[in-house]
């Protein structure tokens, strides 16, 4: 068994967790609230952003060209490719993707960030592809866990999201991430595997926790902007 594949099994209740959740049935059963669904976007955009700042830290981590080309490559993928999946949902929605871009993150998904730029900035490259990984890899398993439970035609309202996440090309970014991964843990330690391990694990259960966030219309309790002063 791989790294991956244990990283896989270890998180499973998680996987299965994410695949029950009501937002993610909502996207299968194309019935979702608007409130969601934009919450959902605004933070998306910046959690990817988040994203690719995260890639350009594997490229300074990165000792030989190919990994360092993969990972610019994948700083493309976010950039040109994850926005139709966005556009869908704001096509539901009704409101235009920009609208919907450049507010702060509600408290769950600024958790998120800070977890995985943290495991990026002070890990190896092993704990920062394992941190990264749980994103890819659960969108794409909700993406044919949808088409297989629901089997959702063009007319459905969330076809285009739903085949975004089971095409090929999504397929090909979690499994260069696992054999990427899987490589590095052949001469790791095994200290070095348990945090990999742990900062996968995190990443599984704040997946989890994104879209919780999302459903219930997450923010925080009191305005970041603070109080405005009296004072002149």
């Amino acid at each position: 068994m791989t790294f991956s594949e244990e990283l896989r099994v270890a998180a499973d209740d998680v996987f299965e967790g994410i695949f029950q959740h009501p937002f993610v049935t909502g996207l299968g059963k194309g019935d979702l609230k608007k409130e969601a669904i934009i919450h959902y976007v605004k933070a998306d955009f910046e959690y990817l952003n988040a994203f690719i700042n995260i890639y350009g830290l594997a490229i300074s981590k990165s000792d030989v060209r190919d990994e360092m080309n993969y990972f610019y490559e994948q700083i493309g993928f976010v950039l040109h490719s994850e926005i139709h999946p966005h556009n869908n949902l704001c096509e539901v929605a009704g409101v235009s993707y920009e609208e919907l871009q450049g507010y702060p993150l509600p408290p769950t998904a600024d958790h998120y960030v800070t977890h995985m730029k943290t495991v990026a900035m002070q890990g190896s490259i092993g704990e920062l592809i394992a941190a990264l990984l749980p994103c890819p890899w659960t969108y794409l398993e909700i993406g044919h866990y949808l088409n297989k439970q629901y089997k959702p035609q063009e007319n459905h309202p969330f076809y285009d999201w739903i085949s975004f996440y089971a095409q090929d090309e999504t397929a090909s970014v979690t499994t260069e991430l696992r054999k990427r991964l899987d490589k590095w843990a052949e001469d790791a330690g095994e200290k070095e595997k348990q945090k990999a391990k742990l900062a996968f694990m995190k990443s599984c259960q704040l997946e989890y926790l994104f879209w919780e966030m999302a459903y219930q219309v997450e923010e925080w309790p009191f305005s970041l902007k603070g109080k405005e002063s009296s004072y002149a």
